[in-house]
């Protein structure tokens, strides 16, 4: 593979992601969400997670989480408990209203995929998402501190 190649792969996933992402958001403010919500939601559902693992897992800075999952548990949608593991640690919990919300946008979704997959010809599309599980399982789960996404340090007072 020539780096030109690796560049071009490294935009145009992101051009689709950056596609299927502004559709997705459009769709579920038409059906009274927002794709922040949604995506912290279904992160939250799958195990035992710390705001900052969803943060991570939900690509969205600290800061956005705290203000997402205030949100969320005003609105009855998750709340914050103490980690089973870890004492110390707090994790956020969906409630049964959280998870009808996301059953209710699951058909929503759904299509937007339908769309998206239908870009391809029909005997391809198996194999693409099989070759995307791929990828993504064998991605790193250490986050990647880059010059741009280094964690703020607190000015001394």
């Amino acid at each position: 593979m020539t780096a030109r190649t690796a560049s071009d792969l490294l935009l145009q996933l992101q051009l689709l992601g950056r596609d299927i992402e502004l559709e997705a958001a459009k769709r579920l403010e038409q059906a009274g969400t927002s794709l922040r919500v949604v995506s912290v939601l279904m992160c939250a559902d799958q195990h035992e997670k710390t705001q900052g693992e969803l943060a991570e897992l939900a690509c969205l800075d600290k800061s956005t989480m705290v203000h997402t999952v205030d949100a969320l548990e005003r609105d009855g949608l998750a709340s914050r408990k103490p980690s089973q593991t870890d004492r110390r640690a707090r994790v956020v919990e969906v409630t049964d209203s959280g998870r009808d919300l996301v059953s209710s946008t699951e058909p929503v979704l759904a299509d937007l995929y339908d769309a998206v997959l239908a870009r391809l010809p029909e005997e391809d599309r198996e194999q693409f998402l099989r070759s995307l599980n791929t990828l993504v399982a064998g991605r790193s789960l250490e986050p990647v501190v880059t010059v741009e996404r280094a964690p703020r340090r607190r000015s001394a007072r």
